[in-house]
């Protein structure tokens, strides 16, 4: 599995644990920005990260802006990106296991670094049952396709 993580300023320290955490793991990773503290826009992260996920590039994203909540709708602007903003690890897992999401968004100024990660393992262990979800999933992927 490989992971593509992004972030702007307000997501950079923990995208930073997040990315130590996943190559603590062995698990391949790109970052894809930012690497200072300087003010950025994250809708340009998010963009990055979801393009390479929805590429087939990276298996799963991970993006991270101060509350999750505006890098979380950049992404979803992405053809095929399911993106879940998520602040505990029960959403994280749901998010993989029924809404087939591939991308999940943080917030860098209300997560704890260790709740963080933990929410991070749940999304990338967890696996889409497909069955009922998959109808579902498909009807989120005709209104994207059917969008003016």
């Amino acid at each position: 599995m490989k992971i593509a993580v992004g972030s702007d300023h307000g997501g950079l320290e923990l995208k930073e644990e997040i990315r130590k955490h996943l190559e603590d793991k062995g698990i391949p990773i790109k970052d894809f920005g930012t690497y200072s503290e300087d003010s950025v826009d994250y809708p340009d992260f998010g963009k990055k990260v979801s393009e390479a996920v929805a590429k087939g590039e990276y298996d799963k994203g991970i993006v991270v802006c101060g509350t999750g909540i505006g890098i979380s709708i950049a992404c979803n602007k992405v053809k095929g990106i399911r993106c879940a903003l998520c602040s505990d690890t029960y959403s994280a897992k749901m998010a993989s296991m029924h809404n087939n999401a591939n991308v999940i968004a943080l917030g860098g100024r209300v997560l704890g670094k260790d709740l963080a990660k933990e929410i991070v393992d749940s999304f990338l262990k967890a696996e889409f049952e497909g069955g009922r979800h998959e109808r579902r999933v498909d009807k989120i992927i005709d209104i994207e396709n059917n969008m003016l």
